[in-house]
């Protein structure tokens, strides 16, 4: 049963309400997490099965990629139903059991809200198509007529976010053809009016809905989208700061402080985390005052290449943007729609881009292995909130699919080019020496969703977990010390002169982070001890892509090298 708007619910741990400031958060692709019933698709009891595993690892919340009913035109981010669980992954009760159990183990949940469009099976599109041209129900949606003498050209000149075309002509009941209506990401996904007031009224009944169940916070899918221009101009040719038709309008800074006010009703408050890809950095930051969103994704660090005068730039950056409104940065190197690091770093251009996407790149995949264990404890040592993609703390590469197999949408409309996110988002494989590793129970009578590669043996949890020198046991040590140390739960980053190659930065009193980019071993500084290396030493020098984190002498003693 839901909770009244001022309890902290069953869900939610008791603690620090600050605690989202330095939280370790562990991203569920609930589908390929892991499969409780043969049926091929993860589910919610299935990550109910595998939560003592979450807790062993370190982290503090779970983070759902969208678990609701949806025809999964988008990997389910065309949502239905807000208010229910798709039915491949389980039931409404079986989400309040999974944050209530969570919650026993001190693990909070934050999940995703959609709000830039819903899937075109949802009751609000459905009506607004019967109603017709001109219906109160259209309002909801940007249903216009298109230009032209017959109406056949599109609305304006608009580009999808997916490439092709964000306009979809409808047709009238008697056969015509009819209105357009708007959709930035694919046809099955309408825009939602966000001047209309069911849709905001909407939206905040869907938060207080979630909230009451004891989810701790909620991600903003595509958070600079949601308002319109309301006369849907074309492109201007160079609009300033909050000109853009449909991206980062001024209009979205009310609507995320009335969202905080929600947020903030709860006796412990929730959290909003917000999807913002925005170039310009004092934009990025004006979301994060203290009366709107809590923190935003740091896309800027996981798309840069593996370089120390690019990686040192944003880390920089995003110190300096953050300080002014007071909030901390996140911290991530991958998710459910970019290429891993174990490939990405291992390839001759190790940045991110989705227009670069294609068939056949190679990658060095030891040399990308080396690199993603060196960035683990980069980003783990940082001031802030980190992210983790499920599979990354397992070292899982990018698996090229077969195109038949193929289901992500950026695939087809790309015209077959682009191999789209289904690589990263293959399941995981948990045990054993063959699919499905573990992912779907024995002798289940479904193969996994998308098939898991033959040689996955060696990277199954329970094979990392008899290494002492596995990703998964680097990851569980750094996250161990992460918790447990003062100065990487708060310490301050303080820049310490390195090599040309490196990155290396104090934190608190008595912690240095070094990480060598370079090609060759480099002198460690003076310290008292290694509290974990990426890497064995190289003749007591620090090897080339390995990070070391080192326990040195407190401020105002030395130490000899």
């Amino acid at each position: 049963m839901p909770l009244t708007a001022t309890t902290a619910g069953p869900g939610t741990p008791a603690g620090d309400a600050d605690w989202w400031r330095s939280a370790v958060i562990y991203q569920v692709y609930v589908r390929s997490f892991a499969d409780s019933d043969g049926d091929g698709i993860g589910d919610l009891q299935g990550v109910r099965s595998r939560l003592d595993y979450l807790a062993e690892l370190g982290v503090d919340a779970l983070w759902f990629t969208p678990w609701y009913p949806s025809p999964l035109a988008d990997g389910g981010y065309d949502v239905a139903d807000y208010r229910a669980i798709h039915p491949a992954f389980g039931t409404l009760a079986d989400a309040e059991e999974l944050i209530e159990d969570a919650a026993a183990r001190g693990i909070r949940t934050i999940i995703d809200i959609v709000p830039n469009h819903v899937s075109h099976e949802h009751p609000w599109f459905q009506d607004a198509l019967a109603a017709g041209p001109g219906s109160p129900e259209r309002e909801r949606f940007w249903f216009r007529p298109g230009r032209g003498p017959a109406g056949d050209e599109k609305p304006n000149d608009w580009v999808s976010e997916f490439t092709g075309e964000p306009w979809t002509r409808t047709t009238n009941p008697d056969g015509t053809p009819g209105d357009w209506y708007l959709h930035l990401f694919t046809p099955e996904q309408p825009d939602l009016n966000w001047t209309h007031p069911d849709v905001r009224r909407e939206h905040e009944e869907i938060l207080r809905f979630w909230f009451d169940r004891g989810v701790a916070g909620v991600r903003i899918d595509s958070a600079a989208q949601l308002m319109k221009h309301p006369e849907l101009p074309d492109y201007p040719t160079a609009p300033g700061p909050g000109e853009h038709p449909h991206i980062d309008r001024d209009e979205l800074h009310e609507l995320y402080r009335s969202w905080r006010r929600i947020a903030e009703s709860y006796d412990d408050p929730r959290v909003l985390v917000g999807e913002i890809w925005l170039p310009d950095a004092q934009r990025f930051a004006a979301y994060l005052r203290p009366d709107e969103m809590h923190t935003a994704f740091n896309f800027d660090f996981m798309t840069r290449p593996w370089d120390a005068a690019e990686l040192r730039a944003s880390i920089e950056l995003m110190l300096r943007v953050h300080a002014p409104v007071g909030a901390p940065s996140t911290w991530v190197l991958s998710n459910h729609d970019i290429t891993r690091p174990v490939t990405r770093y291992g390839r001759e251009d190790s940045s991110f881009a989705f227009r670069k996407k294609r068939f056949g790149t190679p990658s060095d995949l030891a040399l990308g292995t080396r690199r993603a264990r060196a960035a683990a404890l980069l980003t783990a040592a940082l001031p802030g909130s980190l992210y983790l993609y499920q599979g990354d703390e397992l070292g899982l590469p990018e698996v090229e699919l077969p195109v038949a197999v193929l289901q992500d949408p950026m695939h087809f409309r790309s015209g077959g080019i682009d191999p789209g996110r289904d690589g990263c988002r293959v399941p995981l494989p948990w045990r054993g020496l063959a699919e499905p590793f573990g992912f779907s129970p024995a002798g289940a009578a479904a193969a996994p969703w998308l098939p898991q590669p033959a040689d996955w043996s060696g990277l199954t949890v329970e094979a990392q977990e008899a290494d002492p020198a596995s990703m998964l046991a680097l990851y569980r040590r750094a996250l161990g010390i992460r918790r447990e140390d003062p100065a990487l739960r708060s310490g301050a980053l303080e820049w310490v002169d390195a090599d040309p190659g490196a990155i290396a930065f104090r934190r608190g009193d008595g912690f240095l982070s070094i990480t060598n980019l370079g090609a060759a071993p480099i002198e460690l500084p003076p310290h008292e001890s290694i509290l974990l290396a990426s890497a064995p030493l190289d003749g007591g020098r620090l090897a080339a892509d390995a990070t070391a984190w080192l326990r040195i002498a407190p401020s105002g003693t030395t130490t000899a090298p």
